[in-house]
């Protein structure tokens, strides 16, 4: 018999009677009740400790908050989605100092080389949020593929506090994830960051430079 089939018989004839599998606590910890404002301090503290910002705002004064933090950027472009609430609110706004309005409504290969080097700011929604990790969830869709989150230099997300979880296992629950998900469902904690080179933590070395959060109460 060769080495392999000597390997392979030994093999065979393990019974497994000496293997011990340890036990494991597959238990989810529970976290206790908290209130949606308590939510949100948790979370507006753990995403600005990695450089996320957080702005407060109104379904009234969501807009006027969005056209001043842009303005401060001096932002000449927002992408904006063509069919969610978010991009019609945009679009039907009468606010001054909003920048030219884009929408992704064509195939990326007609206008690649714009989205990568001409569009300043994108605005998507979200699925919710994590208090405990400060993470938010995005659901990409047809209407806001993953790159309106992944190219612009500055991405904007809006955020409903109603829909800020305490953990990633309430989140699954409520929005009962079983059931069906995208194929890219992304979590976002702060704008893009490195550590390749020597260990050291950089941010916006790939991706958005800046993350913006406006948490709709």
């Amino acid at each position: 018999m060769s080495s392999r089939d000597i390997i392979l018989q030994r093999l065979r004839n393990r019974s497994g009677g000496d293997l011990v599998v340890p036990e494991r606590d597959f238990s989810v910890l529970q976290r206790p009740a908290s209130s949606v404002a308590e939510r949100i301090d948790q979370f507006q503290s753990t995403i600005e400790s990695v450089h996320g910002e957080v702005h407060r705002c109104t379904r009234d004064s969501w807009i006027t908050q969005l056209a001043d933090i842009l303005s401060s950027r001096g932002a000449s472009s927002l992408l904006i989605p063509a069919k969610h609430e978010v991009g019609r609110a945009l679009r039907e706004s009468q606010q001054d100092g909003l920048p030219e309005l884009l929408i992704y409504n064509e195939p990326i290969d007609s206008w690649q080389s714009h989205l990568f080097n001409e569009v300043d700011a994108s605005i998507t929604s979200t699925r919710g949020g994590i208090a405990e990790t400060g993470s938010l969830i995005l659901w990409p869709t047809p209407d806001e593929p993953r790159l309106m989150s992944l190219v612009p230099p500055i991405h904007i997300a809006i955020l409903e506090a109603s829909e800020l979880y305490t953990s990633f296992h309430e989140a699954m629950l409520a929005q009962n994830w079983a059931s069906g998900m995208p194929t890219n469902a992304l979590l976002v904690s702060g704008p893009s960051k490195t550590a390749d080179i020597e260990q050291t933590l950089a941010y916006g070395v790939h991706g958005p430079k800046e993350l913006i959060i406006l948490v709709i109460e």
